[in-house]
């Protein structure tokens, strides 16, 4: 929706097309354009320090993509998270360079205010519009070859994002209509020896092979063929079904190969995490330092035992690493056999109910940011003996492990947190952890420790 969203129109259109340029550039315009109405309205020049401010916003959020969320709450909850994250940013940079004291603070907050409004609005009138802009442009015609289930996915994504630009003209296969069953669309329009003539003839101008990676021979033939077209040829890899995670193109000394299942963090992304860490981690630890000390004299005072409990965990890559929290039980379980708490647990002490339900008992463990070992946001960290049992359980379990594990996490702002007595709820937790990895940004980074907040001090009764 803002900076950092992924644009997928551009895949499929091989250039840039009136309806991509619209979708990458509506948020960062309307938000400048904001700023600029805002400031004249209220009677302000729009001088050098507001232009600044104003590229500094555009360069935040392009390109951004246009996010046609059907439930209208939750499209206004990610606007808002998205505008959250961004003027948080814009304020820190502000207060650190004192470049925000140069600003009327009436203009800023009607602007942060008035923003929300104006995407939202722009968001659910784009379906009425960017319809008729493409009416215009004139759609991209293309076939399927391939009635998989892949290429009928395809066609059904094709026929529900129409801002996508592309008319899906029919499907070519071998096998006869009767053993294909009923097909979306247009339908069957011929078998792959019949693709070039019809291709030429009616100058389509994508083909989409979703054929299964088994057919080899039918798909270099077919390739052969299609060398007397102008055609934009793509293949769509069923993957074997794979559930794909950081799915990326690379190559290997020119040899080319696909990451099915990578993590997040590659590359620079790696240093922006690291940096994001050791930079938020750092500051927090300084913020919180008499609350820390508060904290281990309760402990203390509450029960015998040590303040901090140290725990073996699955990090990075499976590698086990040793956490720390402050202690809440009055015993120390680190076995083959960890029971999880449940409601009423007589391990768990008094004070040690409220640092679990408030997640206080988490907060020694920015010192595993700083050693590395741990990430601020990221899948929560499992005990090794719930690791063992669950990862024969659940398919993909060890998925989480592609990344160090967090703080906080998506699931935890989610509602997926505290007693996993069912494979259900482990299953709903493990969900969230790989949607996090699939869908990692800074920008998701933020939002979740900017929702961590409210969770932490509203206290979770799942946590016990």
């Amino acid at each position: 929706m803002l900076a950092g969203a992924r644009s997928s129109q551009s895949l499929v259109r091989g250039q840039l097309s009136l309806v991509s340029l619209i979708r990458m550039s509506l948020d960062p315009l309307l938000i400048v354009g904001s700023l600029v109405v805002i400031t004249l309205a209220l009677g302000e020049r729009f001088d050098a320090p507001t232009l600044v401010l104003a590229l500094i916003a555009f360069s935040l959020t392009f390109p951004g993509s246009l996010s046609l969320v059907a439930n209208p709450w939750t499209h206004l909850k990610d606007i808002l998270v998205s505008w959250g994250v961004i003027v948080l940013i814009l304020l820190f940079f502000g207060y650190a360079t004192k470049f925000l004291w140069v600003f009327d603070p009436v203009v800023l907050l009607a602007w942060v205010g008035f923003v929300p409004v104006v995407l939202y609005v722009a968001h659910r009138a784009a379906p009425l519009v960017l319809p008729k802009i493409l009416e215009m442009e004139g759609y991209r015609s293309a076939v399927i070859v391939g009635v998989t289930e892949t290429g009928r996915r395809l066609a059904d994504q094709f026929d529900r994002s129409r801002f996508l630009g592309v008319r899906v003209m029919g499907f070519f296969d071998d096998r006869s209509p009767q053993r294909l069953g009923e097909l979306p669309g247009p339908g069957l329009k011929g078998r792959l020896a019949d693709l070039p003539a019809f291709v030429k003839a009616q100058r389509v101008e994508a083909v989409f092979i979703a054929l299964p990676m088994a057919s080899q021979p039918r798909i270099l033939k077919l390739l052969d063929e299609m060398r007397d077209t102008t055609s934009s040829i793509y293949f769509v890899p069923d993957m074997f079904m794979t559930d794909l995670i950081q799915a990326r193109m690379d190559d290997v000394n020119g040899i080319p190969v696909v990451a099915v299942c990578e993590s997040p963090f590659y590359g620079v992304n790696g240093l922006v995490k690291r940096l994001e860490d050791l930079v938020l981690a750092a500051l927090i630890l300084v913020l919180i330092a008499p609350l820390l000390a508060a904290i281990a004299i309760g402990v203390r005072l509450d029960s015998p035992g040590p303040v901090i409990f140290r725990q073996r965990r699955y990090g990075l890559d499976g590698r086990e690493i040793i956490v720390y929290k402050f202690r809440t039980m009055r015993v120390m379980e680190d076995g083959v056999q960890v029971a999880q708490a449940v409601r009423g647990d007589p391990r768990v002490t008094r004070f040690g109910a409220f640092l679990r339900r408030t997640s206080l008992d988490e907060l020694p463990q920015f010192v595993n940011v700083l050693q590395g070992r741990m990430s601020i946001v990221g899948p929560r960290p499992h005990a090794v003996a719930h690791n063992e049992t669950y990862r024969k359980l659940i398919k993909g379990y060890m998925v989480r492990h592609k990344v160090k594990p967090g703080i906080t996490g998506l699931a935890q702002v989610s509602g997926a947190r505290g007693e996993t007595d069912t494979i259900e709820k482990m299953q709903r937790r493990i969900e969230y952890d790989i949607e996090y990895l699939r869908n990692w940004s800074l920008r998701l980074d933020l939002a979740i420790i900017l929702r961590t907040i409210p969770v932490a001090l509203k206290g979770d009764r799942n946590a016990y």
